[in-house]
């Protein structure tokens, strides 16, 4: 198969985070290679180192959080870079209210660094023709509840409905936390199928 996948992690996760599925996408045959970056220095650059190392071929795409924005982002500013299958995991694309609350200190806004603008309310819709599958979590365990409860179903930190992306493929919802999405073996299974089906199940 040898088909590349390039996987992003979210804010202030390494790269390493994305091993385990990275591990199992290599199992089943796919060439995975995880880009980095930092979520403090301007997103602006890092849409366009991504777009970099994506460039010269038309691999898959898998992003965690942060990381998802960041190839939606870039797969709709460059609509000529190529690319196959697309999973957006946890990923807030609409912007992020526990992303809002933490922003509103001026201790947050140094946490979240340069990610601080894009956790603003916006409507996120696909008008490519690659299948753009989503993943997002429901158990509501981290730390955007320390933030203030956040409504509807969401993961503790991102909402259901902040993952929404008008003319997506197809979204699953998993008991999952945030953070836990990152690593869950049936996350990755998940992936895998898409990845190679172009859908969930």
């Amino acid at each position: 198969m040898n088909e590349e996948v390039v996987l992003v992690p979210g804010l202030w996760m390494p790269a390493a985070i994305m091993a385990p599925l990275a591990t199992r996408l290599a199992r089943a045959g796919y060439r995975p290679r995880r880009f980095a970056y930092s979520g403090r220095q301007s997103l602006e650059g890092a849409i366009e180192r991504l777009a970099d190392f994506a460039r010269g071929g038309a691999p898959h795409f898998v992003g965690h959080s942060l990381g998802g924005v960041l190839i939606f982002d870039a797969l709709e500013r460059y609509p000529q870079l190529a690319a196959a299958r697309i999973v957006l995991i946890g990923a807030p694309v609409n912007g992020c209210l526990a992303g809002r609350r933490l922003g509103a200190s001026s201790v947050g806004r140094w946490m979240l660094g340069a990610s601080t603008p894009r956790w603003e309310n916006c409507a996120a819709c696909w008008q490519r023709a690659e299948p753009l599958g989503v993943i997002a979590g429901t158990r509501a365990f981290g730390l955007g509840r320390t933030l203030g409860e956040l409504p509807g179903e969401n993961d503790g930190v991102v909402q259901v409905e902040e993952t929404t992306v008008q003319g997506m493929a197809e979204r699953v919802l998993l008991t999952e936390s945030h953070s836990m999405l990152a690593v869950s073996r049936r996350v990755s299974a998940l992936v895998e199928h898409f990845l190679r089906a172009g859908r969930f199940a």
